[in-house]
């Protein structure tokens, strides 16, 4: 029987990431531990332990400005379901952004939308998780248009074309993925050097995640997925929302498949980021 005391909510640092980690394995997430560690350092963890100190379930919140934060990793081990640990964390992040002023977003699962409903969430728009083992038909990148490895002296550029693109601040981010696996870092140029795109990834547990993907068109997109694809063998995993059908049906032609999917939700408004014309790959739902 669940217990019906309320859950001591602990902060998680860290130092906590080999112990929280058990709980995105169980629940058969991507994540490794340089995602955890990532999360943990540039945002703020909450959960709840057993009596043997173990970690029983965890929360997460990524400030993506200051207007914005993303909620996360919300877990709970099996043994610990069914007794209100996830709503109660869950609700402990929403406080705690509602009182820093900012908006709450996160990617719903299709079990957690109607959960996530009641709260306030609304609806922005529905994301495809898409898994594929290869590239067999790389486009060309448009007339015009060029690419190249991503550069550390890169790193403020992109910050600066993501964020009007996107409705994020996350300079932190694009420059941990970009240093992290700079071999799935490119970035796309016309004629005159000005930026017109670029694509990230990172290596996970189980998948290579290839995101963000920020561009000016969707021809751009498809050229710097498949060159991110080339630096080694997947499989891989790409979150894409629904509106590029261009990008979903090369996915198809590549043999990709969309077992699952996620929608955007935010509690309150925040400006651009219900338009993902120009965002067509995610970070992942746990980044934003």
């Amino acid at each position: 029987m669940a217990s019906t005391e309320p859950p001591a909510i602990r902060p998680i640092g860290v130092d906590d990431c080999e112990g929280v980690w058990p709980l995105s394995i169980e629940a058969g997430w991507n994540q490794n531990l340089a995602d955890w560690r990532f999360m943990l350092g540039a945002g703020r963890g909450y959960g709840c332990t057993g009596p043997d100190g173990q970690w029983q379930a965890s929360s997460l919140i990524l400030p993506l400005g200051r207007r914005l934060a993303w909620i996360s990793m919300v877990l709970v081990t099996r043994e610990r379901r069914r007794g209100g640990v996830g709503t109660t964390l869950l609700r402990h992040c929403i406080r705690e952004v509602q009182s820093a002023g900012a908006v709450a977003g996160l990617d719903a699962t299709e079990q957690g939308r109607p959960i996530y409903l009641p709260l306030g969430f609304r609806d922005l728009y529905p994301i495809a998780r898409w898994h594929f083992d290869s590239v067999t038909e790389p486009p060309p990148m448009p007339a015009g248009v060029s690419m190249r490895p991503v550069t550390a002296g890169d790193l403020s550029r992109l910050a600066l074309y993501d964020r009007p693109h996107t409705g994020m601040e996350r300079p932190a981010l694009l420059a941990h993925l970009a240093l992290r696996q700079p071999a799935r870092a490119w970035l796309a140029e016309d004629g005159a050097g000005k930026l017109v795109g670029f694509v990230l990834g990172r290596e996970g547990r189980t998948a290579t995640s290839l995101g963000p993907v920020v561009v000016d068109s969707e021809p751009i997109a498809l050229a710097l997925i498949a060159q991110a694809s080339k630096a080694a063998p997947g499989p891989f995993i790409i979150d894409v929302p629904a509106v590029h059908g261009a990008v979903r049906q090369w996915l198809q032609a590549q043999g990709a498949v969309s077992p699952r999917g996620y929608m955007r939700m935010t509690l309150g408004e925040a400006k651009g980021l219900d338009d993902p014309a120009h965002l067509v790959a995610l970070a992942g739902p746990e980044l934003g």
